[in-house]
């Protein structure tokens, strides 16, 4: 018997992937909480009348989640021209040679090596996500779901650290839980050889386009297994704009902007969410690690909700297609909802994570889950739809790239907190609200923009029916 493979052992085969490696440095929190058990960054804390003054070691951590995110969007513009160039081999051999070697800097001793270590996993878990994206364009009328699905496993991965934290305070060394995560190369690799074309997955996908390991039986010779992939004779599509005309946009400038000031809002949170917590509980190590944990399963929790946005963006492709709508114009129909609903769930989080009460922030990192799975799903589709798809590696990393820039400030904000409100955030976190309002401009702007076409389509249907008439 010969088993072939094809589209649902890539889709399966790429969860676990995106589950369990790709963005595992959103799980910071966990990790830092035991890190710092361990003794990381401890000769920046300094000897004060009753206690220890560890703002120095807070500032340090917040320092290697600053860089550590910052490299992780960045950077995501050379992974995108890398697999646009030069396709998905050689973007998933640059993505594992990012991941393998630094999980093992995890067990050293140095502090010093917590910055590398946590930069290159995260600008290789960045290219697992995006080259594995792709692969919903083999799933037609439910690419946006796919494409949000693979986002809620990214955000879900944050998840691992807290089962290294759980597993070590179970006694497992921490050493062997990042071998074991380096080991998981071995995954990555088998995909990238027998589950990937070595250029890429086109869309939309032509008739005569076969994916997978295809079986035939020959008279003359055993059953043989080969692998097939057809590419289209113009495997890239005629693109309406050039790069530099979309990078000039409108609709580029609005979900950059878009994504800076809510990602930028997540950023900090994550990044000062142990100091926060140690303040609200008066340093009860135990209170601190009960809410870590919560936190960390809230985040696992992304898998579950982020579909539930690609179902919105992918809903009108179950109705039938209104009379001269462009499935683009659909598709950017669709989109402004899921765009609104994630600038008002930033907005809810933003509020509810300035409050200074213990209990409260429980709901807090529900919204905090909910929003962030809405938040990269909704920018890699909102990219497929509106821009030619010749150029979608390298519009999604410049707009994670110039979105990194912006979240540069997060450390600026931290310092602040710290240097000039001793420790108390309540105006920095004002004013982070203030600004995610401009993100709403965002979903105005795609609304108006379908209104005009629809407008247009109205006038042209009008006077088609005046010329019927006459």
């Amino acid at each position: 018997q010969v088993v072939c493979m094809g589209e649902g052992l890539c889709f399966i085969t790429g969860m676990v992937e995106c589950l369990f490696f790709a963005g595992i440095i959103f799980g910071w929190p966990s990790l830092e909480f035991l890190l710092k058990s361990q003794g990381f960054f401890g000769s920046f804390c300094v000897n004060a009348t009753n206690s220890d003054d560890c703002r120095g070691q807070d500032e340090q951590f917040s320092l290697v989640f600053t860089i550590a995110s910052f490299m992780n969007n960045f950077l995501t513009f050379l992974n995108g021209v890398i697999f646009d160039r030069f396709g998905t081999l050689v973007a998933r051999l640059f993505g594992l040679y990012s991941v393998l070697p630094h999980f093992c800097l995890f067990s050293s001793a140095l502090s010093m090596m917590l910055y590398p270590a946590l930069s290159f996993i995260a600008v290789g878990g960045m290219m697992l996500l995006l080259t594995n994206m792709q692969a919903a364009n083999l799933f037609g009328a439910h690419r946006s779901t796919i494409i949000t699905v693979y986002n809620g496993a990214f955000d879900s991965s944050s998840g691992v650290f807290l089962i290294v934290k759980l597993m070590y305070q179970e006694g497992i060394p921490l050493k062997a839980s990042f071998l074991f995560l380096a080991a998981g190369s071995i995954h990555h690799m088998l995909r990238t050889i027998f589950l990937f074309p070595r250029t890429s997955i086109p869309y939309p996908l032509p008739d005569n386009y076969k994916y997978g390991i295809s079986c035939r039986r020959s008279r003359q010779s055993h059953e043989t297994v080969q692998t097939v992939f057809q590419s289209p004779i113009d495997e890239t599509p005629p693109a309406e704009n050039t790069f530099r005309e979309c990078v000039l946009s409108k609709f580029f400038f609005l979900v950059l902007l878009w994504l800076s000031v809510i990602q930028l809002r997540h950023y900090l949170f994550i990044g000062t969410l142990n100091p926060m917590l140690e303040r609200l509980a008066d340093g009860d190590a135990s209170v601190v690690s009960q809410y870590i944990n919560a936190f960390a399963f809230c985040q696992m929790c992304g898998l579950l909700v982020a579909p539930i946005n690609g179902l919105i963006m992918d809903r009108h492709k179950r109705k039938p297609p209104v009379a001269g709508m462009s499935e683009q114009e659909a598709d950017l129909n669709s989109a402004v909802v899921s765009f609104f609903l994630t600038s008002l769930m930033a907005l809810v989080f933003s509020i509810c994570a300035s409050i200074p009460v213990l209990p409260l922030q429980y709901f807090t990192f529900v919204m905090q889950m909910i929003n962030y799975s809405f938040l990269y799903g909704g920018m890699a589709t909102f990219v497929t739809v509106a821009f030619p798809p010749c150029h979608f590696g390298k519009l999604y990393g410049l707009i994670f790239a110039l979105s990194a820039v912006f979240s540069l400030l997060q450390y600026a904000c931290f310092a602040v907190v710290e240097e000039v409100l001793d420790g108390d955030p309540l105006y920095v976190n004002i004013a982070l609200t203030v600004l995610i309002l401009s993100s709403f401009s965002h979903p105005l702007s795609v609304f108006l923009h379908c209104r005009a076409l629809a407008s247009q389509r109205a006038k042209v249907n009008t006077m088609a029916d005046m010329n019927i008439v006459t």
